[in-house]
């Protein structure tokens, strides 16, 4: 059966966003070889809002190669959006508006690769409470923001962890990678 994967990057501190959206502290770091985590997977899950900010993100001309290839294969995704205020667009993604548990059990039933957690905060949480993620790879950035938006802030029960695998790359960032213990 397919995996759920939360992949994100976080800041020391816990933060997924500073206190206005910005991501200006994530460090797009070649070394880290996200297309190979691209590659192993084939469907993408957000809430709507990520969705709307970065679903069907482009980059413009001045973005470099690394920046165009990943976009290029994340846009090659299925995209399913959680989201209780939209149940539509019009690109092909699928909009999922009740039965969570349900419609992903059956997605994740389906033949293919793993599924991409993308996120927000809000989706992580539900996520995470309803036991439907399988594994954490969580890229610790090397910065304090002391402000913005927790990547763990509605979590209502424990959920234990066996670390698997560290990786680190020559910017600072550090990649944990958890499985989820059942």
């Amino acid at each position: 059966m397919k995996k759920i994967i939360l992949n994100l990057a976080v800041t020391l501190d816990g933060y997924i966003e500073g206190p206005n959206g910005e991501i200006d502290w994530c460090i797009m770091d070649g070394d880290a070889n996200f297309n190979d985590f691209l590659d192993g997977i084939d469907s993408i899950f957000y809430g709507r809002i990520s969705y709307d900010l970065w679903g069907n993100y482009q980059p413009g001309e001045e973005e470099n190669d690394l920046m165009k290839s990943i976009s290029e294969n994340i846009n090659s995704k299925k995209k399913y959006v959680f989201s209780h205020t939209k149940s539509s667009d019009d690109t092909a993604a699928v909009f999922i508006q009740s039965d969570i548990v349900q419609k992903v059990n059956e997605i994740k039933k389906l033949p293919g690769k793993n599924i991409w957690l993308y996120g927000g905060a809000k989706l992580i949480s539900t996520f995470l409470n309803t036991g439907l993620v399988d594994e954490l790879q969580l890229a610790v950035h090397p910065v304090i923001l002391g402000k913005g938006k927790l990547l763990f802030s509605e979590i209502t029960n424990r959920v234990w962890l066996t670390l698997k695998e560290t990786k680190s790359a020559p910017s600072g960032v550090v990649q944990l990678i958890y499985e989820v213990i059942r």
